[in-house]
């Protein structure tokens, strides 16, 4: 069994997230490869598109969105993703068990919520429209005065396949956005991909892994008997503490020493969440700066492969400020090289600024 060094395995991951350089790729097909995108807020992904694929316009995700072939919805961990229309339709019914489980452990908003009751009101009612999550948790409140009213639209939220709907917002999504049924949405029924498939899809996008980094990815428990299962079809390597790491045959998995350049991930970037141990990006001394204790995931860049710091841009009129706070001393070619980046991420952010300043602030 081979072993894969910690820089071996930090370049196949960032090759499969399409970070050792920019791709030409469709909204679509890039978005299915990176193994979908969390979104928790709307503006994220786009962040993430442009910092991946080669060309990409902020136009591109809106029409993809409103061509209905990029979807916002609840999906792994119970968290609202960006996936390909036909991914979250394979793989939708396929979560149920983790998004099950986002309820029963809950019992504090749950306590008395019948919900053979609850659910097929909220179906009717969105067959009716969509809503938005206010309307609707103020609907059921009048149908269940003693429930819970957050436990009303968290539960519905979790437990219907529903779907956000796209304006003509910058982001796509304003603040409070609708609602929709999935396969209304969609025009089609949604079917219960394998397990098995799921896991593949994992691999393929942030592989080599553990059983736990795929269980930490998805939400599922009990994956290693799914991945032994698979174990024939895969290829299994070792980490340099013993560790066997699953991974499909043909994957790339590049040389440790091809260079990984300068790159700005946003808020919630799922590199940064979907590995039990996230030591092949993140130091473990640094890795609370990122993700806190109220499991905000802070925008982080990446230099040879790294997250070496967090960052967020500030606009005060028509001023554009790129904001880094390092984790350590970075070199004059790593200043250099995030500079140049972070110049063109704020031209990709802020178009319409007339003055754009990047800062990297002193230890």
């Amino acid at each position: 069994m081979d072993t894969l060094t910690a820089r071996e395995i930090n370049r196949a991951t960032l090759a499969r997230q399409m970070l050792l350089g920019r791709e030409k790729a469709d909204v679509v097909t890039a978005v299915e490869r990176i193994g979908g995108m969390q979104a928790q807020e709307a503006s994220p992904p786009y962040t993430g598109l442009w910092t991946r694929v080669e060309g990409f316009r902020r136009e591109d995700l809106h029409r993809a969105l409103h061509d209905r072939l990029v979807v916002r919805a609840t999906m792994m961990r119970a968290t609202l993703h960006l996936m390909s229309a036909r991914d979250y339709a394979a793989f939708r019914l396929t979560l149920w068990p983790v998004l099950a489980s986002a309820v029963t452990g809950r019992a504090d908003l749950f306590a008395g919520l019948d919900l053979d009751r609850l659910l097929p009101v909220a179906r009717a009612l969105l067959r009716e429209r969509p809503a938005d999550f206010a309307t609707l948790r103020g609907l059921l409140k009048e149908e269940f005065p003693e429930a819970d009213e957050r436990g009303l639209g968290y539960a519905v939220r979790t437990q219907l396949p529903l779907v956000m709907v796209p304006t003509e917002h910058r982001w796509a999504f304003p603040q409070s956005a609708e609602f929709a049924s999935a396969e209304a949405w969609l025009g089609a029924e949604l079917s219960e991909t394998p397990v098995e498939d799921l896991v593949l899809r994992y691999l393929a996008a942030f592989g080599p892994a553990t059983a736990a980094d795929a269980q930490t990815w998805s939400g599922f428990k009990g994956l290693r008997a799914v991945l032994d299962g698979l174990r024939p079809k895969l290829r299994v390597f070792r980490d340099e503490r013993g560790r066997e790491l699953f991974d499909l045959p043909d994957a790339p998995r590049p040389s440790g020493d091809v260079p990984a350049p300068a790159r700005f991930l946003p808020d919630f970037d799922a590199l940064m969440l979907a590995h039990a141990d996230r030591s092949r990006v993140i130091a473990d001394d640094h890795r609370g700066r990122i993700v806190t204790r109220n499991l905000r995931v802070h925008a982080t860049f990446l230099w040879d492969g790294l997250a070496r710091g967090t960052w967020r841009v500030r606009r005060a009129r028509k001023v554009a400020t790129l904001r880094m706070t390092p984790f350590e001393t970075l070199s004059r070619r790593a200043v250099a090289d995030l500079t140049e980046e972070g110049e063109a991420l704020l031209r990709f952010l802020e178009p319409d600024a007339t003055d754009l300043n990047v800062h990297i602030e002193d230890l």
